[in-house]
């Protein structure tokens, strides 16, 4: 799936992503999750921007109450039916999330949740398909920007990887990050598909990745077990 991820410093991600409004402020985090504010890319007046987001999309209709709906991941295949993000995807409100590489469970013979680092071979950040909602809770005037991963079926390294769960994040590449962004909504739904097993590679890692004190680059060290 994606369940945590990790995001690389500033400098390398407007390399990959050279914007000319970026609004957004970041640190290199090896250990994101749920709630987090996270550097995403979209369009604002047909510019592309940097902007800071949480990872949880509260659509427009819960006016802020999560007990509604918050979602971090919106699958492909419900992008137009999903109650919780399908207004946002009928709006267009495509952004991309540039990650260095993302975190997944598998659960061994011994019934042991082993995790792993998975990223793209020869890239340090690349970006991902997702979408983006912003709901305001009347009562306390609060405005909230949240976006959600979309998610595809998984390659076969990914699908052994992360065994419990069958999908993956829906990575772009290079040349479809416009496209994402810009395009219509038929040509956007072309772009997500599964991510060539032969472009990516992941390694066992510690489980410190568990717990969420722990944020450095130890994290994504690979480990033996067995």
């Amino acid at each position: 799936m994606c369940d945590r991820f990790v995001i690389a410093p500033q400098a390398a991600v407007e390399r990959e992503f050279p914007l000319l409004h970026a609004w957004w402020r970041f640190e290199p985090s090896f250990n994101v999750s749920t709630r987090n504010n996270v550097p995403v890319v979209r369009l604002h007046d047909g510019e592309s921007e940097g902007v800071m987001m949480r990872w949880g999309l509260v659509p427009d209709w819960a006016e802020g109450d999560e007990r509604k709906a918050c979602t971090t991941h919106a699958s492909a295949d419900e992008l137009d039916r999903n109650k919780a993000f399908s207004g946002a995807w009928w709006r267009s409100q495509r952004c991309i999330l540039p990650l260095s590489g993302f975190y997944g469970w598998q659960l061994t013979p011994q019934q042991y949740l082993q995790p792993y680092f998975a990223r793209l071979v020869n890239r340090s950040v690349f970006g991902v398909a997702a979408i983006w909602d912003r709901t305001v809770n009347k009562d306390e005037d609060d405005v909230i920007d949240g976006c959600a991963v979309v998610t595809v079926p998984p390659n076969d390294l990914l699908a052994d990887v992360h065994n419990t769960a069958q999908r993956m994040p829906a990575i772009l590449h290079r040349d479809e990050y416009e496209p994402w962004l810009r395009g219509s909504t038929a040509r956007a739904r072309s772009l997500l598909r599964t991510y060539p097993q032969d472009r990516m590679v992941a390694h066992a890692v510690s489980p410190r990745i568990n717990s969420l004190k722990y944020n450095d680059e130890q994290l994504i060290k690979p480990v033996l077990f067995g």
